[in-house]
């Protein structure tokens, strides 16, 4: 059947095509105009199919809190507190060939500037309901197109806050059954941040910090985050691997903004105490396999990619700075991401340590530093 609707089509396209065209031409002619129809379709399907999460998105919010103001028009500020995260400031690096990172944003300063403050509840619901930016979902740049999911979850944390102040009475049973429009807005919110990371520009806009900061806060709140982890805890691990692979692989010259930025994320999400130990094991994994092909291209005096040498040392940092501070919750011991990948890791890497100090001392003191943190978590 299929080779009789080929030959028919055939015969269609040879009798139907107009003079001076060959039947080629006539034929990408015809798959151009069909393929530019598809797309024209894809968009209005698109498009419906955020309508429809809009309203899923406003009616789930009514269900948990009918008494909550989705319309307001007054100038919206950012839910979340802005002592809760220091904004990551480029505007001094933009001209700078990205070696030095010393004057706005080291990494030294990842454990203090990144700290999320709860909010006091003392305020009246006057008050934090005009802090709530209206629901807008009309965007017209990658970067807004974040708005959607954005502004939704952050409703749900400001309910969150209004219920627990008992400013509002909330039933967040709903969420149980709704999943999917949570659970997609936070995969449209990640996928929104892939898609940034992949491609910067800076500066960096306060939005797509607020985006950042409504994730963890979402991921950190005790209720919220059950019904987020249920569904999108492999979409997190998605994520996360691709912050990972996104700093491995960049290459440009002036790419140490960059991955500034993608590492203050990752160590952003390593202080939640349920993502933090995954993150370890999978930068655990990412530097021990990174050693062992060092130590195999050193030894046979081969080439080895010194771009990722440069890339691998963000991923020691973050994970130096994880094992050094302790999670958010004292509930998770230390040593829970004890296993396997920490095994692997501390097997042969004073042998490793050995043969690679007298060319690559500096990698070689962050994988003694490592080693140690492992060892005195174990120990504690």
């Amino acid at each position: 059947y299929l080779k009789i609707s080929k030959l028919a089509l055939a015969f269609a396209i040879i009798h139907s095509k107009p003079l001076g065209k060959s039947c080629k031409e006539y034929t990408e002619h015809l798959a151009k105009t069909v393929s530019e129809q598809d797309f024209g379709w894809k968009l209005k399907v698109e498009a419906l199919e955020a309508e429809v999460l809009r309203l899923r998105q406003e009616l789930l919010l009514n269900k948990i809190c009918p008494r909550f103001c989705l319309e307001n028009d007054a100038p919206a500020e950012t839910l979340v507190d802005q002592e809760c995260i220091n904004p990551v400031s480029y505007s001094s690096q933009l001209d700078d060939s990205g070696c030095d990172v010393s004057n706005d944003y080291a990494f030294d300063s990842l454990g203090t500037a990144s700290d999320f403050h709860q909010s006091e509840h003392g305020d009246t619901s006057k008050r934090w309901l005009e802090k709530v930016p209206p629901l807008n979902f009309r965007c017209t740049s990658k970067e807004e197109s974040l708005t959607a999911p954005m502004q939704f979850l952050q409703h749900l944390l400001e309910i969150r806050k209004l219920s627990e102040g008992r400013i509002l009475q909330a039933d967040f049973t709903e969420l149980e059954n709704d999943s999917f429009t949570i659970c997609n807005s936070v995969s449209q919110l990640l996928d929104g941040l892939t898609v940034f990371y992949n491609s910067p520009k800076f500066p960096v806009s306060n939005f797509l910090t607020e985006a950042v900061c409504v994730l963890i806060g979402l991921i950190t709140d005790t209720k919220l985050s059950n019904h987020v982890l249920k569904k999108c805890f492999k979409k997190l691990e998605e994520f996360k691997k691709n912050l990972i692979q996104i700093i491995l692989r960049n290459s440009n010259v002036n790419r140490f903004q960059a991955l500034h930025a993608v590492s203050h994320t990752l160590v952003l999400l390593g202080r939640n105490n349920i993502l933090r130990n995954s993150l370890i094991s999978l930068l655990l994994s990412e530097i021990h396999q990174f050693s062992e092909q060092l130590l195999q291209a050193h030894q046979i005096q081969a080439m080895y990619d010194i771009t990722h040498y440069e890339n691998i040392f963000p991923l020691c940092m973050i994970l130096e700075q994880l094992l050094q501070n302790e999670p958010e919750e004292s509930n998770v011991s230390s040593a829970d991401y004890d296993g396997e990948e920490r095994i692997k890791f501390l097997t042969n890497l004073d042998q490793i340590i050995l043969h690679l100090s007298d060319e690559f001392p500096l990698f070689s003191l962050y994988l003694w530093r490592v080693s140690v943190l492992l060892n005195s978590a174990q120990i504690q």
